[in-house]
């Protein structure tokens, strides 16, 4: 189960900082299934 902070850091990396989904995967150790399933519920 994901921790807020650790998708609060991956929406974080990805919308505003504009990194792919798999140098955010090698930075914070999820998997990148995990990455698009929280890009993919962006309010």
């Amino acid at each position: 189960m994901l921790v807020v902070e650790t998708i609060a850091k991956i929406r974080r990396a990805h919308f505003i900082q504009g990194k792919s989904i798999k140098q955010i995967c090698r930075e914070l150790r999820v998997s990148r299934n995990t990455v698009r399933k929280v890009g993919r519920h962006h309010p």
